[in-house]
């Protein structure tokens, strides 16, 4: 099993999880997120007065899929997040040793 985490922009949630649920993945959690990578941020007026804003708006996204969904799961939001051009995002992918489905104590891929 791994956990997928993607780093994408806001207004792209609604397609990526789209894009998730039709390559046959169920759940996922979102939290809304600021950073920056490559784009350190911009300056914006306000009022007449301009400011830096250094950490940018995203959403983080993550699922844990069993081994066999992991290269469908980047494909789909590699394909659904992406606008080309820059601060599309990141996606990770890490190993998860283990599951347990707490209502049931299910175990492994039987816990997804």
């Amino acid at each position: 099993m791994k956990q997928v985490v993607a780093i994408i922009k806001p207004f792209k949630l609604d397609e990526v999880r789209e894009a998730l649920a039709d390559a046959g993945i169920s759940g996922l959690t979102v939290t809304e997120v600021k950073g920056f990578g490559r784009q350190k941020g911009h300056t914006e007026l306000y009022r007449g007065a301009e400011y830096v804003v250094d950490f940018l708006p995203k959403l983080k996204i993550e699922t844990v899929v069993s081994d066999d969904l992991v290269d469908s799961c980047i494909e789909a939001i590699r394909d659904a997040a992406f606008t080309g051009k820059i601060g599309d995002g990141k996606i990770f992918v890490m190993p998860v040793e283990q599951v347990i489905r707490i209502r049931t104590g299910e175990t492994g891929e039987a816990a997804l």
